[in-house]
Formats: C-alpha cells, sequence, structure tokens
C-alpha cells in the first residue's frame, strides 16, 4: 500500500514533543573537547572557570547541539509511517543563550515548524528546538534543526 505524502504532512505538521533530562557532565564535556581539539579553560579546567563569571566549567555550544539527536531518540516523538531513514539536512539558526554548567540536566523541546515533499518518498521536515536547564528560566539553547527522510511504501 503506498503511503500517501498529505497524510504524512497533516499527520506530523505542527507535532510538538519532548525529551527525556540529560546530564551534562564533566566527563563529557572533556570527551567532546578531546574530539574536537576545544580545550579552552572555560570548559576543561575547573579551578580557572570557577574565577569567571560562570562560577564553573560550562559546556561548548557545539556539544549541545551534537545531543540533538540523543535527546530526540529519549523522546515520544510522532511516528513517521513507512520511515526507510533519515538524515540530518542541517540548521537554518541556532542560538546559546544561556551557558550549561557541568553537572546540569537538560531536556529538548521538539516542535515540527513544517513538512514539505521535496521528491516522490522524500521529505524536508522543519523542527523547532528549546534545549532547556532543569531550573532555569528561558532556553539555554535554540536552533532550528532541518531533517530529511525517506518513506517507502
Amino acid at each position: 500500500m503506498a503511503i500517501d505524502a498529505n497524510t504524512i504532512i497533516a499527520d506530523l505538521a505542527g507535532q510538538r514533543y519532548l525529551s527525556g533530562w540529560l546530564t551534562v557532565d564533566q566527563p563529557m564535556i572533556d570527551r567532546f573537547a578531546d574530539a574536537t581539539g576545544d580545550h579552552q579553560f572555560i570548559h576543561v579546567d575547573p579551578q580557572r572557570a570557577a574565577k569567571t563569571p560562570f562560577g564553573g566549567t560550562i559546556a561548548h555550544g557545539f556539544l549541545l547541539l551534537s545531543l540533538l539527536p540523543r535527546l530526540q531518540g529519549m523522546a515520544d516523538r510522532p511516528e513517521i509511517p513507512g520511515l526507510a531513514m533519515g538524515i540530518n539536512y542541517g540548521t537554518d539558526r541556532i542560538r546559546f543563550v544561556h551557558p550549561v554548567r557541568s553537572g546540569s540536566d537538560v531536556r529538548a523541546a521538539f516542535h515540527i515548524a513544517a513538512v514539505t515533499q521535496k521528491a516522490p518518498d522524500r521529505f524536508q521536515q522543519t523542527i523547532d528546538v528549546e534545549l532547556h536547564t532543569r531550573g532555569q528560566d528561558g532556553p539555554a539553547m535554540i536552533a532550528r534543526w532541518l531533517g530529511q527522510f525517506v518513506v517507502r511504501g
């Protein structure tokens, strides 16, 4: 049975979902610093970072961005009928609004802002994401995340 593109678009567009909490601890930050070569002291040196306005080490902005697939996997997100594969297509905007201190719990709120058909069986979704830190007002990061997926009927 063929999958109707209009059904996919109607079912996904406007959906909202929330991830569980994930702790961003110093070992995670250190591993990210090693992977990227970004060893700026505000991320990896707790003693020096304690003397900054941050009061301690903070997560790299790109670490927070890289957690989106993991957080999305923790969420009860809408099912895509006939999903064959999904790919990261990029972002349209990212803002790191508040620092995330080492040891903080974060979670993401996802809103599927749009779904468009790019070709038969291929779609692009635009997801507005807010990353929140437990106990902090307002988001730590906001992003518009683009993904594409292929469905098979």
